[in-house]
């Protein structure tokens, strides 16, 4: 899966009515991500964790505390290529996010989950960039 195939699958997931904790995307990107096979969804969870590394950055997080910056980020993403696209090209753009209390919590489960409906087994994920908050050091450099 290579980036546009990532965004398009947002794109098709997502609900047609708000969904404020992205608790629907997360159950239609599960229920497409166990149609496929395995490495579709260590392909997503690749591509997510690079999303979502991407927006960890200073400019985006001083106002917030690990684990609300990293449902914020997931928010940004749940929201949409167009809607990504914009925060990273002006961090004003993440304001409402953060400052709404967005967060999109059930996306960052939505591999593990698809993993463990295939397999059987839980997913011990190591992906080549952390989503955790903080760990993008190119990122905070200069914090």
């Amino acid at each position: 899966m290579d980036e546009n195939s990532f965004w398009q699958l947002i794109e098709d997931c997502k609900p047609m009515t708000p969904d404020p904790d992205a608790g629907q995307l997360a159950a239609a990107l599960t229920s497409r991500l166990v149609a496929g096979p395995l490495g579709t969804v260590k392909q997503f969870a690749e591509q997510l964790s690079w999303a979502l590394y991407r927006l960890d950055r200073r400019e985006y997080g001083l106002s917030l505390s690990g684990d609300a910056f990293l449902y914020t980020r997931a928010a940004v993403v749940a929201a949409g290529r167009e809607t990504y696209d914009r925060v990273l090209r002006d961090p004003a753009e993440f304001v409402p996010f953060a400052t709404g209390g967005v967060w999109a919590e059930n996306l960052l489960y939505v591999p593990d989950q698809a993993y463990e409906h295939i397999t059987g087994e839980e997913w011990g994920r190591r992906t080549r960039y952390s989503y955790e908050s903080y760990s993008n050091t190119a990122g905070w450099a200069g914090s």
